[in-house]
């Protein structure tokens, strides 16, 4: 106790409010030493040239690919690899990432390194050990005083210092050689890849190259070059970051056991080098169009705060392509907590009979209760509009268009995390943003609009697969006695058989009573 009452005294004296470290000198990022990996440049020089202004696209859905995706273009870069993720976790995909990278770095690699501090946990600090490595940086954006992870002493914090940790750095974006891109919705862990038992997240990964590249690299380096993207050795002890913390980690060799388990052909796919190789031969096909990145500033909670207006935020390209919809809209959101405006689209949408359909999380497959919980507010408006809603469940019994195989379904632990909107069957956004009041004023996010009708078609055919009644419950308002009040059902099958319920589907009663106790607060601009 009298060490958690000095902890607590010491957070008042320096100031929650106040950046840690911000006065740390920012060692400026050294040019790379090697020109870019011919093998990531070639294959798309003449296509660059044949398609003015349009970038090339492919989306992968499945999970390991994006592990895969990773692993083998961070063994393919010979110039630099730029690394940004809201979520970079210590678990078997994080540790496999991290070796990746510090052998890149040995070679000659420039490696840099941008992670959140939100929601890091016991045994992410893996990663800072790379930091004695040579060729490699790493930046931790708005970090706060506290390092450990009693939650506790992480409460106090937040609660002196809320209006500055209430900011986070939301986007995931990775470039090799600044020749391709990856962006999407994915974390790092072993979630996000779909090789863990416990949870597995369905997302998508959009493998990108041409000029959207470089567009996407000037959205990185203002957030790397920002105030308040903290060089780690600001924060943490010498021997947590020196080059004895680095030789430690090159004697550390992860051994892949989930992604074997899982049942993915993970030793085969890595020893073939795919999916990559065959992107790079041509032989998986992509999609050249074109494209408007999608990107907030690392200051975007001070524009806010100063009354900055949307059109000076990521959501601006996202509600023009909302608004200029002439047909049908067609969404993915995980957490879908609609600010007044993006309730207003939706509406203004409904009005002039555009169709609407929206796939989102189940509160028995949810992995945010309060999420959940402001999320419940808006089913029945959205319903009487005329907006078509599914919910994912937990288990589908289909493994098509889950990005993941039957033998991890089983288990019955799955959950949606793909941020996707498409356009009148010819536009697609793919990236970090929720469709929630926390992406559009807390978090910063990035994205990509695809203009793309084979791209759209493609997300299309995926929502149709997800939302078929063996994956997905769809959310009715239905008379339960006629002449009453239209209440909410949920539609389903199972083993065949088609299930109606009138009580929301739970993991357990516990768990539907905390998510109706948290409706009864106003905590929709936190979610």
């Amino acid at each position: 106790m009298p060490r958690l009452t000095a902890f607590c005294c010491a957070l008042l004296l320096c100031g929650c409010t106040s950046l840690p470290g911000r006065d740390f000198p920012r060692t400026p990022s050294s040019p790379p030493a090697e020109p870019p990996n011919p093998a990531l440049l070639q294959p798309f020089t003449a296509s660059v040239g044949a398609h003015t202004a349009q970038s090339a696209f492919r989306v992968y859905a499945v999970g390991v690919d994006g592990l895969l995706l990773r692993l083998e273009l961070i063994q393919a870069a010979r110039s630099s690899l730029d690394l940004q993720y809201y979520i970079f976790h210590g678990d078997e995909s994080g540790k496999l990432i991290t070796e990746a990278l510090r052998k890149a770095a040995a070679r000659g690699v420039r490696v840099r390194i941008l992670i959140d501090d939100g929601e890091t946990v016991r045994g992410d600090e893996q990663l800072y050990a790379l930091a004695g490595q040579a060729n490699v940086q790493i930046r931790i954006f708005n970090p706060w005083h506290y390092r450990g992870h009693n939650g506790f002493m992480r409460g106090v914090e937040y609660l002196f210092g809320h209006s500055r940790l209430d900011f986070r750095m939301h986007n995931k974006l990775f470039i090799a050689d600044r020749a391709i891109a990856l962006v999407g919705g994915r974390n790092i862990g072993d979630e996000y890849f779909q090789v863990d038992p416990g949870w597995q997240f369905a997302d998508d990964d959009v493998f990108t190259a041409g000029p959207a590249v470089q567009e996407l690299a000037v959205s990185f380096e203002e957030f790397w070059q920002s105030q308040l993207a903290v060089p780690v050795q600001a924060l943490l002890p010498a021997k947590d970051t020196d080059a004895a913390a680095a030789e430690a980690l090159a004697q550390r060799v992860t051994v892949p056991q989930k992604a074997d388990n899982a049942g993915v052909q993970y030793e085969e796919k890595l020893s073939a080098n795919e999916p990559l190789a065959s992107v790079l031969a041509g032989r998986s096909s992509l999609d050249w169009a074109r494209a408007e990145v999608a990107a907030d500033s690392p200051y975007k909670g001070k524009q806010i705060a100063e009354g900055a207006t949307v059109s000076s935020l990521l959501f601006a390209p996202v509600a023009q392509a909302i608004s200029d919809t002439r047909t049908e809209l067609t969404m993915v959101t995980p957490y879908l907590v609609p600010s007044p405006d993006e309730m207003k689209l939706l509406e203004k949408l409904r009005a002039d009979q555009r169709g609407v359909r929206i796939l989102t999380t189940s509160l028995e497959a949810e992995s945010s209760i309060a999420a959940q919980a402001g999320y419940m507010h808006y089913r029945e408006p959205l319903l009487k509009s005329g907006v078509q809603l599914y919910e994912i469940r937990a288990r589908p019994e289909s493994q098509r268009g889950t990005g993941q195989p039957a033998k991890l379904s089983r288990y019955g632990h799955y959950s949606l995390h793909a941020k996707l909107l498409v356009f009148d069957r010819s536009g697609t956004y793919v990236g970090s943003m929720n469709f929630d009041e926390r992406s559009r004023r807390l978090n910063t996010e990035v994205g990509v609009i695809i203009h793309s009708g084979e791209i759209a078609e493609q997300t299309l055919h995926r929502f149709d697969l997800m939302t078929q009644p063996e994956n997905a419950y769809a959310v009715t308002l239905q008379e339960k006695v006629p002449g009453d009040a239209p209440a909410l059902t949920w539609s389903t099958v199972e083993s065949g058989k088609p299930v109606t319920l009138h009580h929301e589907p739970a993991r357990s009663a516990w768990q539907k009573f905390e998510a109706h106790f948290l409706a009864l607060f106003p905590i929709d601009r936190e979610l």
